[in-house]
């Protein structure tokens, strides 16, 4: 409450001093400086919880707690390391975009109806979202190919991008280019050392199937009761 009040006593003013030379608070040290700002109120919030629970005693301590959850970070800095240049390399190979291409390709030389065509798309989606990790970076490729696609069979942007999102999301449990897969191993690890990758995918699995089923199911209904997507927003292309 007391780092609140002062973030907004320097911001609510016209003429706060935490607002940035032009008076505005988009480009205020408060949202430049976000990270640290979080830093500070976190540290600030740890440290006297400290004090008041009675877990340290001195400020030694608060050293030897940092330790303590630093080293938690280490074998994710390590892995990390190593997920990183696998990246980089995959994404020099290009094999991200030949899959993504050749894939599309395929679903457009189908020529199936409506909902054959989204399962499809969302099988297609979900298979290209375990080798490419960005949800922008992928749609950048795919979006160019299947706007079009589904433009010129007749149904809207929103509907393509709509079954776009169900298959990159249903398959991110299992995804290893996925942000976050190195950081879920480390704390799969920390409850279950002799766990790794097979058994973190292998207990994902029957979720990402649920979430494919259900997501599924879900946009069948959609399209068969003719739901908007959202304002202005149909699942058919007026040509």
């Amino acid at each position: 409450m007391f780092f609140i009040l002062i973030i907004l006593a320097g911001l609510i003013p016209e003429h706060g001093i935490l607002r940035a030379n032009d008076n505005s608070i988009l480009h205020s040290p408060i949202l430049k400086g976000f990270i640290a700002v979080l830093f500070i109120v976190a540290g600030t919030c740890g440290v006297v919880y400290g004090y008041v629970s009675g877990t340290y005693k001195k400020h030694e301590d608060v050293i030897t707690g940092m330790n303590s959850s630093f080293k938690g970070l280490v074998s994710f800095l390590v892995l990390v390391f190593f997920a990183s240049q696998f990246v980089a390399w995959f994404k020099w190979s290009n094999l991200g975009i030949m899959v993504a291409v050749k894939g599309a390709t395929f679903l457009q030389s189908t020529e199936l109806g409506l909902i054959p065509l989204v399962i499809l798309f969302i099988i297609i989606s979900g298979i290209i979202n375990m080798f490419m990790g960005s949800a922008s970076a992928k749609w950048a490729i795919m979006g160019p190919i299947f706007i079009p696609m589904f433009m010129l069979l007749g149904y809207s942007p929103e509907l393509s991008q709509a079954v776009y999102r169900i298959g990159d999301s249903v398959t991110n449990l299992i995804s290893p280019m996925m942000s976050f897969f190195a950081l879920i191993i480390v704390y799969f690890e920390k409850y279950d050392s002799k766990s790794g990758i097979g058994s973190l995918i292998a207990t994902m699995l029957p979720y990402s199937i649920a979430f494919f089923i259900v997501w599924s199911l879900l946009m069948i209904v959609w399209i068969l009761f003719g739901f908007s997507l959202g304002p202005e927003a149909g699942l058919y292309y007026a040509k």
